[in-house]
């Protein structure tokens, strides 16, 4: 199909990889490559902006996509940074099993025209900045956990070495934590942010900052919505007359592991979460269940507070609370 409908909305899929940006336009078949420099994504803009763009698509990969999307983004030109597997699923439900950069930016403009994602909210340089800092603070607690793992059967030389390099993450980690809390101090938005956060029991600067980096819709989605982005909402499985388990799946696993810590401390010292862990397990529901759904309201509670830039309040909470169980 060529230019024989000038005037219609435009479906955008890129392909993204570390040196390249694939680029089809689906409604005119048209293919493009980009480098992913300066030059190459100024004409990546160029060549876009005269078309009556509906929705660009572009797949997380990593980082990769940022500043395409950031510069796109900027350029007033509608961008959604979708799940890679989303888009896998699609091509499969579409019968396409080859594989190209330019057959999957097809498929991701395919999957755009055909879902319609929402239009991504596209970080700041500040929330760039912080999100590079508290993945990179979760990087080291990966890698130390890993040493201290190997430790537990190392010995002698193997050992040695070991001990020297959780010494030196843990120093790393105590550099990091300070960046990351001057970084914050620094942005009158984010400290404020943080200072509500930090009021209820339970949440610490990880958390915090975690939230900040990871999910900056807090505080402007409902609590059912919230819920689901971070992948803590049970979904139903039911088929005909069978009623499954409805079970948590998807979201965004950076925030659910960031999360398990807070609410386990939570359920001790936060009066509210407490009182929910407990009714809940004196219900009847196993513990990992009701865990989870604390982790749910932690999140739900911190969102509102959020919304409305209130710091932790327990009479609020309970009314709020009593608000929800007769609805």
């Amino acid at each position: 199909m060529s230019n024989s409908k000038p005037n219609c909305e435009i479906y955008i899929g890129i392909d993204v990889s570390k040196e390249n940006l694939d680029v089809y336009i689906l409604e005119h078949d048209k293919h493009f490559q980009f480098s992913q420099t300066e030059t190459g994504l100024s004409e990546l803009v160029e060549t876009i902006k005269p078309f009556n763009t509906a929705l660009v698509v572009l797949e997380a990969t990593g980082g990769f996509e940022s500043n395409a999307a950031s510069i796109l983004a900027s350029s007033n030109i509608p961008v959604a940074v979708i799940n890679p597997r989303q888009v896998r699923d699609f091509a499969k439900a579409t019968g396409t099993l080859a594989k190209t950069d330019c057959l999957d930016a097809k498929i991701i403009a395919m999957f755009g025209k055909a879902i319609k994602p929402n239009v991504s909210a596209i970080p700041d340089e500040a929330l760039k900045e912080i999100n590079l800092l508290v993945r990179r603070r979760s990087q080291l607690v990966s890698i130390l956990g890993q040493e201290k793992n190997r430790l537990s059967s190392a010995n002698g030389f193997m050992a040695k070495s070991i001990k020297k390099h959780i010494t030196w993450l843990k120093k790393e980690l105590e550099q990091l934590d300070k960046n990351i809390n001057n970084f914050i101090k620094s942005s009158p938005i984010y400290k404020d942010k943080v200072q509500i956060f930090k009021s209820t029991p339970g949440c610490g600067p990880v958390l915090s900052s975690s939230l900040i980096a990871f999910m900056p819709e807090l505080g402007k989605l409902n609590r059912k919505k919230i819920a689901l982005l971070a992948g803590l909402a049970p979904l139903n499985n039911d088929s005909g007359k069978f009623k499954g388990k409805r079970r948590i799946r998807g979201g965004r696993e950076n925030i659910r592991s960031v999360l398990y810590m807070p609410t386990m401390t939570a359920i001790r010292f936060n009066p509210v979460i407490k009182e929910f862990y407990e009714r809940l397990v004196s219900k009847g529901k196993p513990k990992k269940v009701a865990i989870t759904a604390c982790m749910r309201k932690l999140l739900v509670m911190l969102n509102a507070m959020s919304r409305t830039n209130t710091a932790w309040n327990f009479k609020e909470q309970l009314i709020r609370d009593k608000r929800l169980i007769r609805a």
